[in-house]
């Protein structure tokens, strides 16, 4: 063991530095030594105590069957307080962090591509959304300035052709005034609403059909209604139905006198005098066949009906 540890001790001065396993171990003792840092910070600040800590730590290899040799232990204390096998980076500086950066460039790449390919969507979405606003604008320019004025001048024209009274004409005219001025304010939806009206109207005014008096088992013929302001007084209804003349019956928009609200029926009351009334309960009752039943008949090209019965004017739509 001596004769190993002579030959390890005289290795240096042969080549001229410490050999490999003399520096491992100075190495070993200063890890040793701040592994027990709490000993070496309190007898190192102690001048005077290195053999006293030297000695500390010889027991400690000892108790390890280590033999470490003087030199050695003098040479880790020594590192130890020149802080020698102790790693310090470098302090900050451009050239380092380029250096970080290009340790790190698989990261910092993907990282990019990753803002490249939001920017890009960012970038096509924010075109799209402005194209789209153009467009959107645009084609609502072209619906105000053109579509809808040139649909609601060819409706209001094709139904004044077809209309046959007076009432129809007042009607499609002031229904195109009133289109006209909604376009002037750049009110779309009106003007659709009101071309929308005309094209009912003009279907309207294509209906051909008789107003007959509903007469089948189990339905009512007429029915009357007493007046909440004069319970006095009574209002006669004789109940309907607009029928072609190939017999169907149609859905007609009716607009109540009780509640003001227009529905479409195929079935409502016509309000009556009390004579035309009774005109039609005794024809009714005669036989239980009604001879009569035809209120009016409403011609193409017209709104209303021609009735040949006296009516009263107003209707009901529930009873």
């Amino acid at each position: 063991m001596a004769d190993s540890t002579a030959a390890t001790n005289a290795s240096p001065a042969a080549s001229g530095g410490p050999a490999l396993d003399e520096l491992m171990l100075a190495m070993d003792v200063v890890d040793t030594l701040r592994h027990q840092e709490d000993v070496a910070e309190r007898e190192l600040a102690q001048d005077g105590r290195d053999e006293t800590l030297k000695e500390r730590l010889r027991r400690l290899y000892e108790s390890q069957g280590l033999e470490v040799s003087d030199a050695i232990l003098d040479e880790g204390i020594k590192a130890l307080k020149e802080s020698r096998f102790t790693y310090e980076p470098t302090p900050s500086s451009f050239s380092r962090v380029l250096a970080g950066m290009w340790v790190r460039r698989s990261l910092y790449g993907k990282l990019l591509a990753a803002l490249v390919v939001v920017l890009a969507l960012w970038v096509g979405w924010s075109s799209w959304q402005r194209q789209s606003a153009q467009q959107a604008a645009e084609a609502a320019r072209i619906e105000l300035t053109e579509t809808l004025p040139n649909e609601i001048a060819s409706t209001a024209k094709a139904a004044l052709s077809e209309a046959t009274t007076d009432e129809a004409r007042q009607r499609i005219t002031s229904l195109q005034t009133d289109a006209q001025a909604v376009l002037s304010r750049s009110d779309a939806a009106a003007a659709k609403a009101a071309l929308s009206v005309l094209q009912q109207v003009r279907v309207q005014m294509a209906e051909v059909y008789d107003l007959r008096i509903v007469s089948r088992p189990n339905e009512q013929s007429g029915v009357y209604r007493i007046p909440d302001v004069n319970t006095g007084a009574r209002n006669y209804y004789l109940i309907v139905e607009a029928v072609t003349p190939d017999g169907k019956v149609l859905s007609v928009p009716i607009r109540s006198e009780e509640d003001g609200k227009t529905t479409s029926v195929s079935k409502w009351g016509v309000r009556v005098p009390e004579a035309t009334y009774e005109a039609v309960r005794r024809d009714k009752t005669d036989d239980g066949i009604l001879q009569n039943d035809i209120v009016g008949t409403k011609p193409r090209g017209a709104l209303q009906p021609v009735y040949r019965m006296a009516v009263s004017g107003g209707a009901i739509t529930q009873w």
